[in-house]
């Protein structure tokens, strides 16, 4: 960790939250860390690195995945680099075990999940063709079970033979997430698209339809389109160039971004961001993968990825331009780190370690001062 000196102003510091998570979490976290440190001391910016426990040590130090404190540092600090976590292997909720990445989600009214997937040139991907997406998925309702009611679960058995589950749409949430999509194909290729299931779910796409075409008055500058969640999953194999900004509600955006993921050639390499009003969350795409903890051996691509669109996302809220900069820095130094087979990790068919891999994007980014 650095340490601010008495004279050191206020935005020339970041507070930075790391929760290591379970699995292989501690290793790309540190990773990432190292990663940040190394960008931002030489322009002057020093990080903080508040590490706070969370999934199993957590459960085992307070007999909770999530302490509720967790939630009010991360709140208060700059931004957060969260490691994956082993949820589906925690205790029911009632012996502590919560999901950590699902509560920040909704503690922090982190309503946008941002994920970019594009095709690096050193690495083959299935389709043998480039191109370049970002998935805008909304975050905070949808099908998901734990962003549907105030009280009680949005899963529920009337009866042991019978399952039932809610979906939750809002006007508000619908147009928030469609805005977020409109404001950052703007920075991109100008194409939004809207992707819906109204065909079938004719009231709650419905409302995310009308939801979308009432925020796209806003944007005339932006190509506007819709298209059926089928279509689109075919699309994405067909001619995923077509695509700049897709923006759809949870459940489908969280399926789509896997399968754009990994057509452009690796999970390892899916960066991600929670963004709200005013908290972000650095989170990569990818699980926690218990099998390799501690060997070493993992692919710390897609947490400092991640991380490097945190900083880009505070550059812009404090107008920095060392920050974002920082960030697209970043995204070049693992570019660089990937198109050779001597410091990429082995899921990505090279031969490097987690330190080999990280050392490399060290050192790009020293090369590039």
């Amino acid at each position: 960790m650095t340490h601010e000196s008495p004279t050191t102003p206020r935005s020339n510091v970041l507070e930075l939250v790391v929760l290591d998570g379970d699995g292989i979490g501690p290793e790309i976290a540190d990773a990432t860390t190292r990663v940040v440190d190394a960008v931002l001391a030489p322009i002057g910016i020093t990080p903080h690195f508040r590490r706070e426990l969370i999934g199993f040590d957590a459960l085992r130090a307070s007999g909770t995945t999530m302490p509720p404190e967790v939630v009010d540092i991360s709140r208060a600090a700059d931004g957060v680099i969260l490691g994956p976590v082993s949820h589906l292997d925690y205790p029911p909720s009632a012996e502590g075990g919560v999901n950590p990445s699902g509560i920040l989600r909704r503690r922090l009214d982190l309503y946008a999940n941002i994920r970019p997937a594009r095709t690096v040139d050193a690495l083959p991907n299935p389709l043998n063709r480039s191109f370049d997406l970002v998935i805008v998925r909304e975050n905070t309702e949808g099908f998901y079970a734990d962003r549907t009611m105030f009280a009680g679960g949005g899963e529920f058995m009337p009866t042991e033979d019978l399952a039932l589950a809610i979906r939750k749409v809002t006007r508000a949430g619908s147009e928030r997430i469609v805005r977020r999509a409109f404001e950052l194909a703007r920075t991109r290729r100008s194409k939004v698209t809207v992707v819906h299931k109204a065909n079938v779910l004719r009231l709650s796409d419905g409302l995310f339809l009308e939801a979308a075409r009432h925020v796209r008055a806003d944007f005339p500058d932006v190509t506007y389109e819709e298209l059926l969640v089928d279509a689109v999953a075919a699309l994405l194999i067909r001619s995923p160039e077509h695509f700049d900004v897709i923006a759809t509600t949870n459940m489908f955006g969280d399926i789509l971004s896997d399968e754009a993921t990994e057509l452009s050639g690796s999970l390892g390499l899916a960066a991600s961001l929670n963004v709200g009003k005013g908290h972000a969350v650095a989170q990569a795409q990818h699980g926690s993968a218990p099998s390799i903890a501690g060997r070493g051996v993992a692919n710390p691509a897609s947490l400092i990825g991640s991380a490097a669109m945190l900083l880009t996302w505070i550059g812009d809220q404090r107008d920095d331009a060392r920050l974002t900069d920082a960030g697209v820095r970043i995204h070049r130094a693992i570019d660089l780190a990937v198109a050779s087979p001597d410091t990429r990790t082995k899921d990505l068919r090279g031969t490097a370690d987690t330190e080999g891999f990280t050392t490399a994007v060290i050192g790009h980014l020293a090369a590039e001062r």
